[in-house]
């Protein structure tokens, strides 16, 4: 067997693995980084055909505080540099009845409520930063299977190929069914939404004008997010990514519409704000969870973005929330080394715990109490929401807080 060191394993080679890597490297730690998958695209073959290439059918929607930290890690110019759709206008209505809200950046005199990107651009971006830096080994194509901890402060992953890392940290950034979580006998708290998410890539008859667009429903909350081919006139820029999520039985009779039925539903379910859906993409469909571990962390272990929870998509929060833990990790660790700690213990990695758990939990309440706000069929709470809709709307300063949080600031 083949036996390794490494100061800290980073387990999955998603966005939030991938930033953790970069910012916990130029903290001054080594970094290996455990990633099953294989090579994907690099930012060269993206850019070189961006103007071309079909979108990728998922995409985040990419708040100001995340473009921060992905700017500092030198990503974000290389995600710019295929593309991507900053929107400056957001759209919220009742579907079921009158309330509606708008949002501008120019309330908040911004250029942007925030950035719309492929998630393969973004992962590829972060991959290029990755390979940039020295103190990063990246292990690929290798599945972790089986974790042992030391009572001296240690854990030991036995990989695919024979392999075993000893590591004095280990991060597990692995996503939703997270190995790390399930190997470290993490508690969880879930339960399923009875929805699926339905995604793909559609062209309207009429701009998008860099608009993200939400109608809420019984059935579930439909986004038309804009999208941005280079090249283009504003006039022209007639892409968006869908992500419809509805209960389970609605869904699977949307996936079972061919095209042109499924254009004429969703043109219906999104009362043709954008005029006819005149092309789709394939459709792609996933079952919506959520999950949040009741501990972040243990001696020696870490889980960040949705190993440790996970979220209802209709504010696109999820990335987001992960880059936040990754954010909080990162301080905390460069913190305790300027001290002097031991960055291993529980009792320096609780830090993160403490400042990122709270926050994570009141998004989660959030998501959950609009989720079961739209989908109540009781009149009294119809008449309250679309009430408090318009009335939202026309207080400014409300508003702007909203605005405010939904950038991550």
């Amino acid at each position: 067997m083949k036996a390794l060191e490494s100061e800290i394993a980073i387990i999955g080679g998603g966005p939030v693995g991938l930033a953790a890597a970069c910012c916990l490297a130029d903290a001054g730690l080594q970094v290996l980084l455990i990633d099953a998958g294989k090579e994907v695209l690099t930012i060269d073959e993206l850019a070189a055909n961006s103007s071309e290439s079909a979108f990728d059918p998922r995409v985040s929607a990419l708040t100001v505080s995340s473009q921060g930290m992905l700017s500092a890690i030198g990503a974000w110019e290389d995600i710019a540099s295929v593309r991507l759709c900053p929107y400056d206008q957001m759209a919220v209505w009742d579907g079921e009845g009158t309330g509606a809200i708008q949002f501008s950046a120019a309330e908040l005199h911004t250029p942007a409520l925030g950035h719309i990107v492929e998630n393969r651009v973004l992962t590829a971006a972060l991959n290029r930063q990755v390979e940039s830096r020295q103190s990063i080994t990246v292990m690929r194509d290798t599945h972790v299977e089986s974790i042992e901890k030391h009572e001296q402060g240690s854990i030991t992953l036995l990989l695919s190929g024979n392999v075993s890392i000893e590591a004095g940290l280990v991060i597990g950034a692995d996503g939703a069914h997270s190995f790390v979580r399930q190997q470290a006998d993490f508690t969880v708290r879930e339960w399923d939404y009875g929805h699926e998410a339905i995604v793909t890539t559609v062209k309207t008859a009429a701009p998008h004008g860099y608009t993200a667009w939400q109608r809420f429903m019984e059935s579930g909350p439909l986004a038309f997010l804009p999208l941005h081919v280079p090249g283009l006139e504003r006039s022209d820029q007639c892409y968006c990514s869908i992500v419809w999520s509805c209960v389970t039985e609605r869904a699977e009779g949307i996936k079972a519409l061919d095209d042109d039925q499924f254009k004429a539903a969703l043109g219906a379910a999104f009362e043709s704000r954008l005029g006819e859906v005149l092309e789709t993409d394939r459709r792609f469909s996933f079952p919506l969870w959520q999950r949040h571990a009741t501990d972040y962390v243990q001696d020696n272990l870490a889980l960040i973005g949705d190993a440790a929870h996970t979220i209802h998509p209709l504010a696109g929060q999820g990335v987001n929330m992960g880059f936040a833990d990754v954010q909080a990790l990162s301080e905390v660790i460069s913190g305790a080394l300027k001290k002097g700690e031991d960055i291993h213990t529980r009792q320096v990695l609780s830090r993160y715990q403490r400042h990122r758990k709270g926050q994570n939990l009141g998004m989660m309440a959030a998501m959950e109490g609009f989720k079961r706000l739209f989908a109540s069929e009781d009149l009294s709470i119809k008449w309250l929401r679309n009430t408090g809709m318009n009335l939202t709307n026309k207080t400014p300063l409300v508003k702007q807080q909203l605005m405010r949080l939904a950038m991550g600031l």
